[in-house]
């Protein structure tokens, strides 16, 4: 009798949320450009999910507040870390900021090492190999070491890190309701999102009005129930029974959609260096699921 595999179901969940969000640059930078400045947009990616669900947070008052610390602390950790890339989408190149976000399998492999106990396996090296080539070649590594050089860079680079800590938390808490997780990742992110508007970045952050905001709603609707709460679900439920490092892995699909939209977009490089980073990038995420399914495959 055949049985669904939970292992596969979140890889392929984790996988297709990265493609989604490989794009969401898009109508963030669709914000800005329609008058709403700075980091007001990023607000909006989080407030305006938490509005529409609305109805889901009242009745899942009681099960916010029993999930206490267990519940709240990685969400918490996810919101921030994801709400710093966001907004590292702003203020450096969406290549840059998605590449120092990526590095983010280092940072879950080795504090799922050491806070879990994780085994690092040959597959695992494989597809961490595969993947740091990539970025290395698209960052250009023969042109000099790629540190950050601006707040947005700078911010890639922390959202990483504070994801894959959050990430390692929600393995290590085990498995959560994904509606309350979700709930709570947008909640959070709101909060996060409106702190960032009051720190002296750029050139300021004006609020916007409501007639920009009614402007946008006829896009931002389909865009929110569409590309913004399915993706930020599968990679909540995928990180309760994905290990950290291969969840990271996986979600580097998202670097082979920015890529290819931020060259036909946003007039950003695409050449030969940029061609074989998503090749092996692509080919990294793809390693563990592959001999998975290949050992599986064995055994039946």
């Amino acid at each position: 009798m055949f049985k669904p595999d939970n292992q596969n179901f979140a890889l392929i969940a984790v996988a297709l949320s990265g493609l989604i969000w490989g794009i969401l640059w898009i109508p963030l930078r669709a914000l800005h450009d329609a008058g709403i400045d700075g980091l007001w947009s990023v607000v909006i990616f989080y407030a305006f999910p938490m509005l529409i669900l609305t109805p889901l947070y009242f009745l899942r008052l009681p099960n916010l507040i029993k999930g206490g610390i267990a519940l709240h602390v990685p969400i918490l950790l996810a919101a921030l870390g994801l709400t710093l890339y966001a907004a590292a989408l702003l203020y450096t190149q969406v290549i840059n900021a998605m590449l120092l976000y990526y590095l983010t399998p280092l940072w879950s492999t080795l504090l799922a090492r050491y806070l879990l106990g994780d085994k690092i396996f040959l597959d695992r090296w494989i597809s961490m190999i595969l993947a740091f080539a990539g970025v290395l070649i698209i960052f250009k590594i023969d042109s000099g070491l790629p540190l950050p050089d601006n707040i947005g860079d700078w911010m890639g680079l922390a959202s990483g890190i504070v994801w894959a800590l959050a990430a390692v938390y929600m393995k290590k808490g085990g498995k959560q309701n994904t509606i309350d997780a979700t709930l709570c990742y947008f909640l959070w992110g709101s909060v996060f999102a409106f702190l960032l508007t009051q720190l002296p970045i750029g050139e300021g952050q004006i609020l916007p009005s409501l007639a920009t905001l009614y402007d946008v709603l006829p896009w931002l609707v389909p865009v929110v129930i569409l590309l913004i709460i399915p993706p930020a679900m599968g990679i909540l439920w995928g990180a309760t029974i994905l290990s950290p490092g291969i969840l990271a892995i996986v979600f580097m699909t998202e670097i082979s959609t920015g890529a290819i939209s931020a060259a036909i977009w946003a007039d950003e490089p695409f050449g030969l260096h940029e061609i074989l980073g998503i090749i092996l990038i692509s080919l990294a995420g793809l390693w563990e699921p592959l001999r998975h399914w290949k050992r599986q495959n064995k055994a039946i």
